[in-house]
């Protein structure tokens, strides 16, 4: 079967009811964070039992250190604050000769340098893929008061590395095959192997780290990092882990991922502008962006982080993932797949509905995946009014099985800063979003509670929730 076919939006198909119940928190209108919108969404919250978040400071689970590589460079601070300003990455790709492809641009990393996280050795010989990992991970260490000697400090016993990929070491592969057509087996690199498989970047960042606790790769498209996330979150809740390294590395912009995609069909062909290609929710969209780079977050649980006197970024308050069973690449038309994993996410993470006041979509700027995911936010959050949705992907492009670490990461700094980045792009909105997507400038706005959504071909759902640390 043709991949057209295969991509094709397949009919509405008769869904069971819903049966996932919504619940509610009772009204404080004393709240001093409370604005008068939010006041009067949590007026109309109907008197049910509230919802409880978790206490026991073994089970919370709060963020202590963020890492990255990204198109804006490798520092987190510098990433947000050209995310803030609307600047886009996107840019003709010349890495190699792409002039025969329909899509020429992406937002592809360049001038990256891993001085002083790899050795010069493995520099050479590792897949981008793997270095991004090593890379984002020790700087979020660092970021979490972990550099150098003051890692001794910790059980490594007790800390693991939870870094997921899409598409693993697609150059080593590449190079394989090429090299096996080309030259016949004798010329493959002893390297393919270990470099090419998905869980060879959580593994190299744990041997260099020393790490011993919990450790492997998750595979799951684009929805890759929040699958990590939730699964370093709920060791970390059974005890067998004090702190995990956790989030997604992509490196897939070279011929056979860009060549592979265009074969989808699944991306943007605006080459004359392409900076204003990646335009969720526009009207005028024609596909996503390629992206790549790495995010992740230190993830530790409160009682461990308040004893080595952490630095505490947000917390995260639950997650929750789940199938649409639906179709190889399309988003259920009626939406419940996504609908149900927000609802999941939410009862994980004890907060009702109507304390969500951000949401960093998926939003991936694809004809059907926008709206979809739209109709399916509407079916948990009824009331429209006062929540913020904006779409990272809009200046970064769409990193794959790396996207929902960066957009963590984004997440986490709104969290921080009060500060929303833009959508940018947005000239043409499609009329039945009906959320304020932040188009075209930052906004300020306290956020009470954010959920981050990522979707993946073969319909993989993830939603996890965060908010500001509270003791």
């Amino acid at each position: 079967m043709q991949a057209q076919a295969l991509l094709q939006s397949t009919p509405l198909r008769v869904s069971p009811l819903d049966p996932i119940k919504t619940q509610s928190l009772p009204i404080n209108l004393k709240s001093p964070s409370l604005t008068s919108t939010a006041i009067r969404r949590r007026a109309v919250i109907s008197a049910v039992a509230a919802p409880k978040r978790e206490t026991d400071p073994k089970k919370r689970v709060v963020i202590t250190g963020m890492g990255l590589v990204s198109v804006f460079g490798n520092d987190v601070d510098t990433y947000y604050d050209k995310l803030l300003a609307g600047e886009s990455g996107i840019g003709l790709i010349d890495r190699f000769d792409a002039s025969k492809f329909p899509t020429r641009f992406g937002g592809q990393i360049r001038g990256f340098k891993a001085d002083g996280y790899i050795d010069g050795k493995n520099d050479r010989r590792l897949d981008d893929c793997l270095r991004y990992c090593i890379v984002a991970g020790k700087k979020a260490l660092e970021h979490a008061d972990l550099g150098g000697d003051k890692r001794s400090k910790i059980d490594k016993e007790r800390a693991g590395v939870l870094v997921g990929t899409g598409m693993g070491g697609l150059t080593v592969f590449s190079e394989g095959v090429k090299s096996l057509i080309e030259k016949g087996y004798r010329k493959i690199t002893p390297f393919f192997i270990p470099y090419a498989i998905t869980n060879m970047a959580s593994a190299l960042l744990a041997i260099d780290l020393g790490f011993m606790g919990p450790n492997y790769s998750i595979s799951t498209a684009c929805a890759t990092s929040n699958y990590c996330f939730h699964a370093a979150a709920n060791h970390i809740r059974r005890g067998e882990a004090d702190m995990m390294i956790a989030g997604g590395t992509e490196a897939a912009i070279i011929p056979i991922g860009l060549g592979g995609f265009v074969a989808c069909r699944a991306l943007s062909q605006r080459n004359d502008d392409p900076q204003t290609a990646s335009r969720p929710w526009d009207q005028d969209r024609d596909g996503f962006v390629m992206g790549e780079g790495a995010g992740v977050l230190v993830m530790e649980s409160l009682e461990h982080a308040m004893k080595r006197d952490a630095p505490i970024y947000a917390e995260y308050l639950g997650g929750a993932i789940n199938c649409d069973a639906y179709h190889m690449t399309d988003p259920r038309s009626d939406g419940l797949g996504v609908s149900s994993c927000i609802k999941n996410c939410l009862e994980d993470a004890g907060v009702s509905a109507e304390e969500v006041n951000y949401i960093n979509a998926h939003a991936t700027s694809t004809l059907v995946g926008d709206l979809a995911e739209i109709n399916a936010v509407k079916k948990v959050f009824k009331n429209t009014e006062g929540i913020k949705m904006n779409a990272t992907k809009s200046m970064i492009g769409h990193c794959l099985g790396a996207a929902g670490g960066l957009e963590a990461i984004a997440t986490v700094k709104a969290i921080q800063t009060g500060w929303l980045h833009p959508s940018i792009n947005q000239f043409n909105p499609e009329p039945s979003v009906e959320f304020d997507t932040v188009a075209n400038q930052k906004q300020q706005h306290e956020i009470n509670v954010a959920i981050s959504n990522s979707f993946g071909f073969g319909g993989h759902n993830s939603v996890v929730a965060f908010s500001a640390f509270k003791p």
